[in-house]
């Protein structure tokens, strides 16, 4: 899926969309957010840990945060990570 059919698929499931570039090594630590999130990787390498699990999606994955969960997104990779997000619409 290439950037504009995510941002379309997020907006018709109710999502934001945004895109997010990280240097190697960053480290987004103990977040919390009162809306669901969406998380895309569509470059490099991350790990995702939240709810006692940690992930390292593939490219073009998507992994649900759900609302109100403590997460945590790292580049574990060698170059720069792109990552497309989105939080859900509040109607």
């Amino acid at each position: 899926m290439n950037a504009t059919e995510v941002e379309r698929d997020w907006e018709q499931r109710g999502f934001s969309y945004g895109v997010w570039t990280d240097q190697p090594g960053q480290e987004w630590k103990d977040f919390v957010h009162d809306m669901d999130e969406l998380v895309m990787l569509s470059k490099g390498s991350i790990e995702i840990s939240f709810q006692g699990n940690t992930v390292r999606p593939n490219l073009g994955e998507e992994t649900y945060i759900p609302a109100g969960v403590m997460h945590t997104v790292r580049n574990v990779g060698d170059t720069s990570s792109r990552w497309y997000y989105g939080y859900r619409q509040k109607r």
